[in-house]
């Protein structure tokens, strides 16, 4: 029980992380500075297009965002069943 809350813990921190650098992300929770003093987190968000300024690749911002959000949560879900062990499988055969 506690291993699935670490889990969906885990997963909703990962979330939180691409909704913030995502252009959706509204909110400004921490002063101008940045967050810890950090200037590249800053408090608006939008740090994917932030990054892509200036390149040719700032047009496909939304889709570079949904890839690399699936590419990131498979990538997690496949660590979560590596460090899961499957049940054994059970003796009786339910077909008889």
């Amino acid at each position: 029980m506690i291993g699935h809350v670490i889990k969906l813990l885990i997963v909703a921190a990962v979330g939180a992380m691409l909704f913030y650098i995502s252009r959706f992300w509204t909110f400004s929770l921490w002063s101008r500075d940045g967050l810890f003093g950090l200037e590249w987190l800053r408090p608006q968000g939008g740090l994917l297009a932030r990054w892509l300024r200036g390149t040719d690749f700032v047009a496909f911002e939304l889709l570079i965002w949904v890839v690399g959000g699936f590419l990131l949560l498979s990538l997690l879900q496949a660590i979560f069943n590596l460090l899961t062990p499957s049940p054994p499988p059970s003796e009786e055969d339910p077909s008889e």
